[in-house]
């Protein structure tokens, strides 16, 4: 919304970075992947350049870095204060009870498919904290989403260049299409679970 984190940015700094060292880059594409537990960052295209300015083993090792750190920070914040943030947000106790039991049900799956849209995936980290989902449940299902996501991002920018940008291109719309059609189709199953479905 203030022009900061914009794709054209992301890039630029990752240029400058990858003037100076991988290690650099590696910094930049951690801190930026973090930063994504304050502030929208667009994610897939850190990860993808993260690729391209890399390689496909470092950029991986940057991209799990920072994403893992945001989701650790970001439950251990949802843990430590998520259930005071929710009674501020959400007045009535029977609501907070019925998103509280709506994640006890569905927060696997919530973890699991939260790639699907930007910043879902740090206001789930932050849900499981606040509803003491079990830490190690939260970090299984959190990597099982998070790492063949992350992989295949990085891999598409190591192989894509800018006379050839296919690759991550393929990358950005099969893995929003994979992601949201999980979703979906976990959506369609529990719809026809429920009581009264025909």
């Amino acid at each position: 919304m203030l022009g900061i984190l914009t794709v054209d940015n992301v890039r630029s700094w990752l240029d400058a970075a990858s003037d100076l060292s991988g290690p650099a880059v590696a910094a930049v594409v951690v801190a930026l992947l973090f930063l994504d537990l304050f502030v929208a960052v667009p994610t897939l295209t850190v990860m993808i350049l993260g690729g391209y300015f890399l390689g496909f083993l470092p950029g991986l090792a940057a991209a799990l870095a920072g994403s893992c750190l945001a989701a650790v920070v970001g439950y251990g914040l949802g843990a430590r204060f998520g259930v005071r943030i929710i009674k501020r947000i959400v007045k009535d106790p029977a609501e907070r009870a019925r998103i509280e039991e709506a994640f006890g049900r569905h927060g696997t799956a919530m973890i699991l498919f939260a790639r699907a849209a930007p910043i879902l995936p740090e206001v789930t980290s932050c849900m499981a904290g606040a509803t003491g989902m079990p830490f190690a449940k939260f970090a299984f299902f959190y990597l099982l989403a998070t790492l063949p996501y992350a992989a295949i991002a990085v891999w598409a920018g190591s192989i894509s260049s800018l006379d050839d940008p296919l690759p991550a291109i393929y990358a950005v719309v099969g893995l929003y299409a994979l992601f949201w059609a999980g979703g979906y189709a976990y959506r369609r199953r529990n719809a026809l679970r429920a009581p009264g479905a025909g």
